[in-house]
Order: C-alpha cells, then structure tokens, then sequence
C-alpha cells in the first residue's frame, strides 16, 4: 500500500511514521508513506495556502488552489488510483471498521487541514471522503492522520509479528479488549486470576469472552447494546458467568 499524506507540516509527521510498527512495516516494504508539504504548491514568495473567510468572520480558511495542485501533482506521481480522505471534524466518525475498509485499498491519499477549515470547493471539487477522530478541536489534521495511518497499517499482512494479534483487539469485534496479565504472578497484593494460569484453553478464551462483554457494558453501553441486538445469545453468557 502506498499513502500520501498532504500537510503544512510533514516535519511533526514523518518521525512518527517512521517509528515503531509503522517504521517496521516500511522497511518490510508492507507500505510506503510520503508526506507532501502543501505550502509547496503556494504560488508567490511567501507562500500563502491560507486567507479570510468571504462574509467575514474569525481565523483563516485553507485556499483551493494550493490543496488541489498537490493533491493533483501527487497523484501523478503513481498510476494506482487514490482513495481520497479529508480530515476534518465535520466528517463521519472514524472507527475499527473503516479503517478496515481503508485496509483494504491499495493507496490512501490523506489531506490534512489547519486554521478554521477548508474552502467548500476543495470538498466539492475533490469528493473525498471525510473523516473526524472524535467530538474535539486539534489545531490541524496532523494528529489524526497519524491516528488513521497508524489504525490502518497495523492491519496490512505483514505489519505486526502476530497475525493473530489485531483479531483481539478492542473494537476488533465489536468489543472493548478483555484484560490481560504478565509476569509476576502477584504484585503489591494483586494476584493474576487462577483461571489465567489454569492451562485450560477452552475455559480461559470463555472468561476473556466474558470479561470484554462485562467490561464493554460498563464502560460503553452503546457499543454494548449494538453487539446484543446483533448476538442475543451472548446476554445468556454475561448473566451466567
């Protein structure tokens, strides 16, 4: 997979995504990423990407000219279509599923916004499809292309050593993840449960399928909810535990 991402910034991106799973991932050759400095595209000495809002008001809007010739110059550089994502807090909620959905793409193109947003042509002109990471305000689209990156590659074949690994994540069926225990068996009067340690497999996946249903129930009803309505059958395992 290729994934180009487009921003003022590439120089709070790139360490980023040269670290940890995403650097391993890289240098495995599972994905290539570039970040794309748009300010490059800005025409004049001082290259301006930003100007007042027409009707007035506060802050700067992103101009359509220099988001569009970097979007178009990038995309030439590779033959493989790009899949288009806009980040921004008007856009659809990101979450497991569609990063699966990106996963599943052959190249990503993401563009990063700042100031007060993006002028509505680069929305109309583009047809990206839009993304927010959660109910808040950052300064720009910087931390959630690396939410959305990170979310994705960690999905490709060959990104993490245990293929097995994404499949019992949270969120990765719908729940939040079970808990988890390591060595020493007991620390500041906290032992790890008994049926952890008990070497029956069968026993130890049905308490883990538990404890995600319990804990998921608790610290986030709604995703609770969904998954009984979708498999009834695991409310009569949560109430007989």
């Amino acid at each position: 997979m290729r994934i180009d991402v487009l921003t003022l910034f590439p120089e709070a991106l790139e360490p980023y995504f040269g670290a940890s799973i995403i650097g391993r991932a890289q240098a495995a050759g599972v994905v290539t990423i570039r970040c794309t400095d748009i300010r490059a595209f800005a025409p004049g000495r001082h290259k301006k990407v930003d100007d007042r809002p027409f009707g007035g008001g506060p802050g700067m809007v992103m101009m359509c000219p220099p988001v569009f010739d970097a979007v178009e110059h990038v995309e030439r550089e590779d033959l493989t279509p790009a899949t288009r994502v806009l980040l921004t807090p008007q856009g659809e909620l990101f979450n497991q599923e569609i990063a699966r959905q990106l996963a599943q793409e052959s190249r990503l193109l993401l563009i990063c916004g700042h100031y007060e947003g993006f002028d509505e042509r680069i929305r109309l002109g583009l047809q990206p499809r839009e993304l927010s990471i959660g109910d808040y305000v950052v300064s720009g689209g910087e931390p959630a292309a690396m939410v959305v990156v990170d979310a994705v590659v960690r999905l490709l074949p060959g990104a993490l050593g245990d293929e097995e690994s994404t499949e019992n994540e949270s969120f990765s069926e719908g729940l939040l993840e079970y808990p988890q225990y390591t060595r020493p068996r007991e620390y500041r009067g906290m032992p790890v449960p008994e049926i952890v340690l008990s070497g029956d497999h069968a026993r130890i996946e049905r308490w883990r399928k538990v404890q995600a249903l319990k804990r998921t129930r608790k610290r986030r009803p709604d995703l609770y909810r969904k998954i009984i309505e979708a498999q009834p059958d695991l409310l009569r395992l949560v109430e007989g535990a």
